[in-house]
């Protein structure tokens, strides 16, 4: 199981952004603008908390499913879906993105925006096999995870590789935290996803710099 029920407590509890990163619009828009038919154009999100960049991708016409483990979080995108993109296509769903409930080859890409960053080394490589299941042949896997050197990295009680319960920084009281290496990053991907560019996202100052990868990967076979 990937889902750790503290953040059902913090979507409960904290307010959350309502629009998407500009990387995340500039992924979709350099892939996909250009389709003749967005509504064919099927998107997942895995781990998508309240909904910022499916609202996005449904305002933009595309065919969009989600899952996260908590409840308060999917009922919160779909309220507003419904009441902010009436005819939005697809399907949000409560579930575990380490046991995917779709079939094979149905997505032409995939978003996963820090939730994998909130499992094990162990479980983020069966998160990305199971994406690299569902993804179609040259399907992609857009990936923004926190990088080692992040504020909290090392701190709090340490679990595992680069894998912290943080006790300072932006993930303090949220749980699991993995932290990831550059050199790590083809180490967790199947061997069907092949990376094909990798961005550090860096801000702040001192001891209190966030640094988050934004990596794009390829399913290259069947």
């Amino acid at each position: 199981m990937s889902w750790d029920n503290t953040w059902e407590a913090v979507f409960k509890n904290q307010a959350w952004g309502k629009y998407p990163g500009e990387d995340i619009i500039r992924f979709v828009a350099r892939n996909f603008y250009r389709a003749p038919d967005r509504s064919k154009v099927k998107l997942l999100e895995i781990g998508c908390g309240p909904g910022a960049n499916v609202w996005y991708m449904a305002r933009e016409g595309f065919n969009i499913t989600a899952i996260d483990g908590s409840p308060t979080a999917i009922n919160t995108a779909k309220e507003r879906l419904n009441e902010e993109v009436p005819n939005w296509q697809g399907q949000l769903d409560i579930g575990d993105m380490i046991n995917l409930p779709y079939q094979d080859k149905c997505f032409d890409a995939i978003l996963d925006i820090e939730a994998t960053s909130t499992n094990s080394f162990e479980n983020t490589l069966r998160i990305f096999t199971e994406a690299a299941r569902v993804l179609k042949p040259n399907g992609l896997l857009y990936i923004r995870t926190f990088s080692t050197g992040t504020w909290g990295d090392q701190s709090g009680e340490e679990l595992g590789k680069n894998t912290y319960i943080p006790d300072e920084g932006p993930m303090s009281g949220k749980g699991l935290t993995r932290f990831t290496a550059e050199d790590d990053i083809e180490l967790l991907m199947p061997s069907n996803l092949v990376v094909q560019s990798i961005d550090l996202l860096q801000w702040g100052r001192g001891k209190e710099t966030i640094k988050e990868w934004m990596i794009i990967a390829k399913k290259i076979s069947n």
